[in-house]
């Protein structure tokens, strides 16, 4: 095979391969086997051996990336990634309406709905249809580097499709010099599943949370590493011009550009349907195949949208309508006291390991004596454990009917547990402190001292200072008892 044929073939089999990629991921609609699409794969691969000065960065074989790199480079987003506003009920729901009402000047009533997907937010940019960087969300203004990492993730395109079926409003049918799309990494509950029970049967500790797997990765420095996980990527932003003038309209692009969209979206006009809606996703939430924690609606008119602006750091015409927080009940094995840094001492539940929310929780804030005091909670008690917002795990009950024989009632403590010093509740405060203003700097100091010594990773100050206030550890001997999720949540 001459050069010029080579390169003939490899055209080919990168186009070849891009449709079955598009038609699996996209479309859910394979049209050959994983086995011949792989040696269509390894045909090309074969070929870009033999002509090095063939290959392209938008080539199927480049998707596993070389070399570890040695940290990630920042990425300035050219548009801010902006957060969400929060609701959890229909009336907060509504109140977010009358509000865009009040700013719009009319009543907004043609929305698109979309599932949260609980995953990591990350920005993909095309230059000439080809992608050239992708970048975590960060702070919204600068985030990192993980084009490499990203690239290992199939259903992400490497070369977008040309658009070929605009809508009469459209200008183009081809592709503008820059696009950015934005979306989510999320980690498929088939595919976060199958991985556990493999480091089961390897005798390796296990993922308790989704969402920070993921998110961890994504930031792993070997590529090799980010492949072997099994990631998916949806979109939900275009930016781009063209001349699109809605979000039903910016699906359709995605789709043509060769990503799949944020399934189980629909134009909704009424809040009824837009209850509706919730109510169904809520319900279906488990058979999904990927983990949400609520649903996004957006104003469906994109001029409409941009008019009503941003409010500090979230947009106007958009809001995330988070599900109930989910329950389960657990023992109290221990209620223990933490210091913050102000020196406030904070009870902390030591409950039995206990799944809630895509997350495996084994302590409870109690917040403070009276809180405490309201819930009767004691050491053996059964509780109702609940996540507000599906973050932070708290107490909601105690079930008093289930309290073993023998319990006491929790007292405050008489000294600090930390440092032995005397302990005070100070006039017209419910928090109790140390009188030694010392005391959490020492603890924690202590504890990063020998994290340095004995040459452990990733756990600076600010690590440890969450840790000792989240009461999973204690001692520098503790950090020879951290788990993962432990760090990771």
């Amino acid at each position: 095979m001459t050069k010029n044929e080579a390169k003939h073939r490899i055209e080919k089999l990168k186009e070849v391969i891009a449709e079955h990629r598009y038609r699996y991921h996209v479309l859910d609609k394979a049209t050959i086997s994983d086995a011949a699409l792989d040696s269509l794969k390894h045909e090309l691969y074969k070929l870009e051996q033999e002509y090095p000065d063939l290959i392209t960065p938008d080539s199927p074989t480049q998707r596993v990336g070389g070399k570890p790199l040695p940290k990630f480079e920042k990425v300035v987003h050219a548009r801010p990634m902006l957060s969400m506003e929060d609701v959890f009920t229909k009336e907060e729901f509504e109140a977010w309406l009358d509000r865009l009402e009040k700013v719009g000047g009319k009543r907004v009533v043609d929305l698109f709905c979309m599932p949260k997907l609980d995953g990591l937010a990350v920005s993909l940019v095309y230059k000439d249809g080809v992608l050239v960087t992708a970048a975590t969300r960060g702070d919204g203004k600068v985030g990192e580097d993980v084009t490499q990492n990203v690239k290992t993730i199939e259903s992400v395109p490497l070369k977008l499709r040309p658009l070929t079926t605009p809508s009469p409003s459209l200008k183009r049918r081809g592709v503008p010099e820059r696009v950015e799309v934005r979306g989510e990494v999320y980690f498929p509950v088939e595919q976060f599943e199958r991985m556990n029970k493999q480091l089961e049967r390897e005798g390796k500790p296990t993922f308790a949370n989704p969402r920070n797997t993921a998110a961890g990765s994504v930031r792993q420095l070997a590529s090799s590493i980010t492949a072997t996980r099994g990631l998916a990527f949806v979109a939900w932003n275009l930016d781009a011009d063209f001349g699109q003038k809605t979000m039903v309209e910016e699906w359709k692009i995605l789709e043509q550009l060769g990503f799949r969209p944020v399934p189980e979206s629909n134009e909704l006009l009424s809040i009824d349907k837009i209850m509706s809606h919730w109510l169904w996703l809520q319900q279906k939430r488990e058979k999904l195949g990927y983990w949400i924690d609520g649903m996004v609606v957006r104003v469906n008119d994109n001029q409409l949208f941009e008019k009503l602006g941003v409010v500090g750091k979230t947009p106007r015409g958009l809001v995330a309508w988070k599900f109930p927080a989910e329950e389960a009940t657990t023992k109290v094995k221990e209620i223990q006291w933490t210091v913050g840094r102000t020196g406030a001492l904070t009870p902390v539940a030591v409950v039995e390991p206990t799944w809630i929310g895509g997350t495996t929780v084994q302590h409870a804030s109690l917040h403070n004596i009276d809180e405490i005091e309201r819930l009767d909670v004691r050491e053996g008690d059964t509780v109702i454990l609940y996540k507000a917002g599906d973050i932070i795990p708290k107490i909601k009950e105690t079930i008093v009917k289930l309290r073993p024989t023998g319990t006491h009632k929790t007292k405050p403590p008489t000294t600090c547990p930390v440092c032995g010093s005397t302990v005070e509740r100070r006039a017209g405060e419910v928090a109790i402190y140390c009188t030694n203003p010392k005391c959490f700097v020492q603890d924690r100091e202590a504890i990063l001292h020998a994290a340095r010594a004995f040459e452990i990773d990733g756990l600076g100050p600010q690590t440890i200072a969450s840790l000792l206030e989240n009461g999973i550890i204690t001692t520098p001997a503790d950090l020879f008892l951290l788990k993962p999720g432990d760090v990771l949540g």
